[in-house]
């Protein structure tokens, strides 16, 4: 894109926040809109100074009056712990959500992106999964909320386009870690280091035999931001991840090894609705962005652990307030 004024809802969140950086540094301005339910101000704080950067809390369930020239929708909690604790706000965001950036893209004619999940493919019958498949998703249990909710925002998405030829990018984003996770997000990289870190012991969901593929946050960042810069034509869906595979238990070894813990293992019961297998199909994201991840696992772990150490560093600090002098008789 030429230079830009550009609206990220989500974007004090983990991938936002980068998103925020990355479009920053290309020379458009940002436009960031959170309502802080699970991003957070610390996100980008060391952006506030940039003039080119703006932070307005607002949460996408209501309209947004505002001029931009491109919209990404990453507005919606990612992790379990987040979107289970109000399934009900879930669905909202991910539907009336993206009605609502929907309406804006259509009123300003301006192309809008959605950030969707390899959790429309569910538990898949199909490895590794390509965008043609459908997927099998259980549409009643604890994991519906979200799952559910972005295969409708696809649907509203793809409505859209079809009823009023609105420019459409749809990206279904497999497992993503990387600086400025949450620590408490119930997500498997950032549990696994933090535990690791503290010392605690890791769980493991099952026997950590089901598989994960992890995609370092800059790559991913890169594919949006070239998703969103294809022809009207290209919408997607498109899958963004990282095609290297390994069990649960893998990463649960490789996190301890690297960060010297003497965390202990241990098994707890497999969370329903868990998928066993997770691998995104490129050849899509390869043919019509020219884009693969570069990052190593363990490089990106690497990484990501020196973040949560100085992270939970600062956390911890006690700031000594000095007692008050006692006032003169």
């Amino acid at each position: 894109m030429t230079e830009k004024r550009v609206l990220i809802t989500g974007g004090a969140g983990f991938v936002g926040s980068h998103l925020c950086e990355a479009l920053l540094e290309r020379g458009h301005e940002v436009l960031c809109v959170d309502n802080f339910y699970t991003g957070s101000r610390r996100n980008v704080a060391h952006l506030m100074g940039n003039p080119r950067f703006e932070l307005l809390r607002h949460d996408v369930c209501f309209p947004l009056h505002v001029e931009v020239d491109a919209i990404y929708n990453l507005a919606c909690p990612a992790s379990p712990v987040h979107y289970q604790s109000d399934p009900v706000q879930t669905t909202k965001t991910s539907v009336v959500g993206a009605l609502n950036m929907l309406g804006l893209a259509k009123r300003l004619k301006v192309p809008v992106l959605q950030a969707s999940t390899s959790e429309c493919y569910g538990d898949p019958a199909v490895h590794p999964q390509p965008e043609s498949y459908w997927g099998n998703v259980n549409p009643i249990g604890p994991r519906s909320c979200y799952d559910e909710g972005k295969r409708c925002a696809e649907t509203l998405f793809f409505d859209y386009h079809r009823q009023h030829g609105l420019a459409i990018k749809v990206a279904r984003i497999f497992n993503t870690y990387g600086p400025r996770m949450h620590p408490d997000d119930g997500r498997v990289v950032s549990n696994f280091i933090v535990q690791a870190l503290r010392g605690a012991d890791i769980t493991l969901y099952g026997d950590g035999a089901q598989t994960r593929s992890f995609c370092y946050v800059d790559d991913l960042v890169d594919g949006l931001m070239r998703l969103m810069a294809t022809p009207a034509t290209v919408t997607g869906p498109i899958n963004l991840g990282n095609p290297g595979e390994f069990t649960i238990r893998q990463l649960a070894e490789t996190v301890v090894a690297m960060t010297g813990s003497r965390s202990r293992l241990v098994q707890r019961p497999l969370p329903q609705d868990d998928p066993r297998q997770r691998r995104p199909d490129l050849a899509r994201a390869k043919a019509e962005l020219d884009w693969q991840p570069t990052t190593a696992l363990q490089d990106g772990l690497a990484r990501t652990i020196a973040y949560f150490r100085q992270h939970l560093a600062l956390d911890n600090t006690v700031v000594q307030v000095p007692a008050r002098r006692r006032a003169a008789v």
